[in-house]
Parts: C-alpha cells; structure tokens; sequence
C-alpha cells in the first residue's frame, strides 16, 4: 500500500477552525463514499494551529489524476470543497488553484 502525505493551512480563526473540525466529525456521506471508491483506503488529517498535515493510505487503483477528474464532475464533492474553502487556505508556496499539497519523505527508520 502507497502513502501520501499532504499539507494545508487553515485561516488562523478559532472559530472557523472549530466549524472545520466539527465538519470533520461528520464527513457527508457522499464524501466518504467518493474517497473510498478513488481507491483511498485510510485517511487521517491531523492539525497543530492553523497547520493541516493529511495522511492518505492508497490502494493499487489509486489514480490522483482520477480522482481529480471524478471529484471535478462530482457535484456534491464541489459543493464540499467550496464550503471547506470557506476554511482553509493555501500554502505559501501553492499555485494558484492548488490545495492540499504532496509533502517530500525525507527520512524512514
């Protein structure tokens, strides 16, 4: 099984980290249901601050570029990233339009 590990920030609110989080503890159906059928067999997202840090754990089917593509076509996958839009932000160093980015491994014992 693969692993990708991905960052992204959170507007720097008490409050709209809280609303995120509270989103997360009742991710809609149609959300998991697409991470699942993408070939994604765990996910875990973690926070220190404003700092998100995702774990994505990832089957021989996984495509990002797949994902991409049915999640871009999926409408209620872009209503979720629009609402959570409403709380996040991009790194620093993102393009325009880029998210969640793919972290470097740089080390494993």
């Amino acid at each position: 099984m693969k692993r990708y590990c991905l960052a992204l920030d959170l507007k720097d609110d008490p409050q709209l980290i809280a609303e995120y989080e509270k989103y997360h503890q009742a991710v809609w159906p149609e959300i998991r249901q697409s991470i699942l059928s993408s070939g994604i067999e765990n996910m875990e997202i973690y926070r220190i601050m404003n700092r998100l840090f995702m774990i994505m754990e990832v089957n021989d089917r996984f495509s990002a570029e797949q994902k991409a593509a049915a999640d871009a076509a999926n409408p209620k996958v872009q209503e979720w990233e629009q609402l959570m839009w409403k709380y996040q932000q991009a790194l620093p160093i993102a393009k325009p339009g880029e998210k969640w980015i793919m972290m470097e491994k740089i080390f494993t014992l």
